[in-house]
C-alpha cells in the first residue's frame, strides 16, 4: 500500500504534478530529446512528492522531444496495477525543463 492510501485514493491525490527537471549533465538532454529513463525517474519523483512514496515502477518507452507541449506516454505500476501516465513539457528555460505529469483515472487493461 502507498503509505496507507488505497490505489484509488492515491490516484485522486496525484492526478497531476509539476516539477522542474534540470538536465545539465550526463548527456540526458540533447537539443532534441530528453532521455526516456530520466523522464521516468523525474515523473516518479514528482508523484512521490505528491503522496510521500514513489510508484513501484515507472517506465517510458521513448525519449521526450525537447520542446514545449511535447508529451509521451509512460506507465507506472502500484500495488500490482498498471496505469498510463502522460508526461508533458510545459516550459524550457536553458537547461531547465518543467514537466507536467498526469496519471490516468483508470488502470490499463
Amino acid at each position: 500500500m502507498w503509505a496507507g492510501l488505497t490505489t484509488a485514493r492515491w490516484l485522486a491525490t496525484v492526478g497531476a504534478g509539476v516539477a522542474v527537471l534540470s538536465v545539465t549533465s550526463c548527456g540526458l538532454f540533447s537539443a532534441e530529446t530528453v532521455d526516456s529513463e530520466e523522464v521516468a525517474n523525474e515523473a516518479a519523483k514528482i508523484l512521490e512528492q505528491q503522496v510521500g512514496q514513489a510508484p513501484d515502477d515507472m517506465t517510458c518507452d521513448e525519449d521526450l522531444p525537447a520542446e514545449v507541449d511535447a508529451s509521451i506516454r509512460c506507465e507506472l505500476t502500484t500495488d500490482g496495477t498498471a496505469y498510463g501516465v502522460t508526461v508533458t513539457i510545459t516550459n524550457i528555460d536553458g537547461n531547465n525543463i518543467e514537466l507536467d505529469v498526469q496519471v490516468d483515472d483508470e488502470p490499463l487493461s
